[in-house]
């Protein structure tokens, strides 16, 4: 409960000013409401440590609060793993002021346009800059300059992740800098910063400072390297910006994944579910990170929303992503009994499916809790939990994952193929370890002649993207189906180039769930369902709302006015291709 007391104070000291331009406002010169002065304050670490919490509300939403969500499950609802009744859109106009929605990250947790990452890197400059003021040993120092240095890095990797080109600024301005107006520097030039950010702290911060798996420490930053350098590694590869660079960014994120790994300080759970639904994470070996949650404290309604509500429901498309027990995809396993009930679509499948889908159909006009696509999800929800009072509306306290070993698994195994490094040992220290947890049942995946296999068989899934590699389709193919709902399927799609995956139009089983037959059902409970036959077909969640995908949707628009600011001021603000 400690935390909880250092996060409240840290709330105080992390109160923001207003701004209202892209870069050049009040907040980058004016002293802010956020930053205490006072030398004496900076000269005592405990002071420093609990100023740090401050940073972890813009992070580590973890479940959100109250009715707010984070990025768990339909927090991110923008892909391909849903089929709801209203398709959430993408950005369609250009913003006339700085507010504005980024398919980077979910809309409960996007900043308000560009000025709100710019406080947040002012922020962790004048933290930066700050340390040294305390002439602590220095040890001490590098430890709290790399945990500034890490936090401006992540903020940097989320500003390019959304606009791409971004002025980079690494100092605390002055009122008169003509680095106010600064054009964009180029993402490659920014996301070399970034990675020096994080090389600094992944050598100088500390293996364990704080509350343990709830603060900041060596191995936090590791994965939060591994992921900041897959998506951008992937992204300059896909999207056929810088070859070289791409090859320099995966490689940093496979060295970072890999010094998790090494350290031997983690392990995965064997309790799949429990890491989503647990009312403590504690001790836990696969949390690298965690959000805690109390009652009468911090509590969320993601639980309930997983409980007692009606769901935007799983989409046929994830559902047909899940291997059979034999680890064969469904359209060769002998397995498959095929998807015409729930019960059937879940038989002899990957243990995670089961842990992630309820194992009946939840159909509107039937049961309160229903799904729009009739699959409906009880991953986020605790069994022990769900009649009592903190399972209903916001009153939640199962903990949250923030990061955790089996992604950082993912990360090194797909970094690994990217880098045209892959071997058998890599599959074997990563994907074959989470197939190896209990529950799961799947066969180890093999690599035989470049070519995924079980039990020296190769196969190659008839669904299959063909401008995907066999192997790196079933390497994302494990991601996927490891961390489905984790809000993370979103990027993974923009950073493999492949945003049309979420087009109804493109991909029409992401707008098709649970298969019934009308002559199973009343009149009054197939009111509102539509099904893809007559008499019997698979639910169309959503009949006219559809959502189609151009490329110019990879990246959000700079608002109208922030470009206008900068051409009064003499300096030309480049709007994203496309807008």
């Amino acid at each position: 409960m400690k935390l909880f007391k250092y996060i409240a104070i840290a709330g105080v000291l992390s109160l923001t000013s207003c701004s209202k331009d892209f870069l050049g406002d009040d907040f980058l010169t004016k002293e802010p409401l956020d930053q205490l002065t006072d030398p004496a304050f900076w000269s005592s670490e405990e002071n420093i440590r609990t100023y740090t919490y401050g940073f972890y509300f813009s992070y580590f939403k973890g479940y959100g609060q109250g009715y707010t969500w984070g990025p768990y499950f339909s927090g991110q609802a923008l892909n391909d793993d849903f089929a709801p009744q209203s398709p959430a859109e993408f950005i369609i106009n250009v913003p006339t002021s700085g507010a504005g929605w980024s398919p980077a990250v979910p809309a409960n947790q996007t900043p308000t346009g560009a000025t709100s990452y710019y406080s947040r890197i002012r922020k962790a400059n004048h933290f930066i800059e700050s340390v040294p003021k305390a002439e602590l040993a220095e040890e001490v120092q590098n430890h709290w300059l790399g945990i500034g240095r890490f936090f401006r890095g992540l903020e940097y990797a989320k500003f390019v992740n959304a606009f791409g080109d971004v002025p980079y600024i690494d100092r605390v301005l002055l009122e008169d800098d003509p680095e106010l107006f600064r054009p964009r520097d180029s993402r490659i030039f920014v996301m070399d910063k970034v990675l020096e950010d994080f090389q600094f702290a992944a050598e100088y911060v500390r293996d364990n400072d704080g509350p343990n798996q709830q603060a900041v420490n060596k191995y936090v930053v590791l994965a939060f390297m591994s992921r900041v350098f897959l998506f951008e590694g992937t992204w300059l590869k896909y999207h056929e910006i810088d070859e070289e660079k791409a090859e320099e960014y995966l490689e940093a994120a496979k060295w970072a994944a890999e010094e998790v790994m090494n350290s031997g300080t983690f392990s995965v759970s064997n309790d799949y579910r429990g890491l989503f639904s647990s009312e403590s994470l504690k001790g836990n070996p696969e949390i690298i990170l965690y959000k805690e949650y109390a009652e009468g404290v911090t509590q969320h309604s993601l639980m309930s929303y997983n409980n007692l509500e009606p769901q935007n429901g799983v989409s046929k498309n994830a559902v047909d992503n899940y291997l059979l027990s034999d680890g064969l995809p469904i359209g060769i396993s002998p397995l498959y009994k095929g998807d015409k009930t729930v019960e059937k679509a879940l038989e002899d499948r990957d243990g995670r499916m089961t842990q992630t889908i309820v194992p009946k159909i939840r159909m509107m006009n039937i049961v309160p809790n229903y799904s729009s696509s009739g699959y409906a999800t009880h991953k986020f929800l605790n069994e022990d939990l769900k009649d009592e009072s903190v399972g209903t509306g916001s009153l939640n306290i199962t903990d949250a994952p923030i990061i955790r070993y089996g992604e950082v698994l993912m990360n090194y195994v797909e970094a690994a193929a990217e880098l045209g490094e892959l071997t058998q040992d890599d599959i074997d220290k990563t994907i074959n370890v989470l197939r190896n947890r209990e529950g799961v049942g799947l066969p180890k995946l093999e690599i035989v002649g470049e070519q995924p296999a079980v039990n020296g068989s190769v196969y190659d899934d008839p669904d299959r993207d063909p401008s995907v590699p066999s192997v790196i389709w079933e390497i994302r193919r494990e991601r996927r189906s490891e961390l489905i709902f984790e809000g993370l399927r979103l990027n993974d799609l923009r950073r493999w180039k492949k945003l049309e995956y979420a087009d109804t139009d493109k991909n029409p089983t992401i707008n098709r769930g649970a298969y019934i037959v009308k002559a199973d059902y009343s009149s009054g409970q197939l009111n509102g369902i539509t099904i893809d036959g007559t008499d019997e077909g698979y639910i169309i969640p959503s009949n006219s709302n559809k959502r189609t995908v151009v490329d110019k949707y990879y990246l959000d628009p700079l608002p109208i006015d922030q470009i206008s600011l900068y051409r009064n001021n003499g300096v030309e603000l480049k709007q994203n291709p496309g807008w």
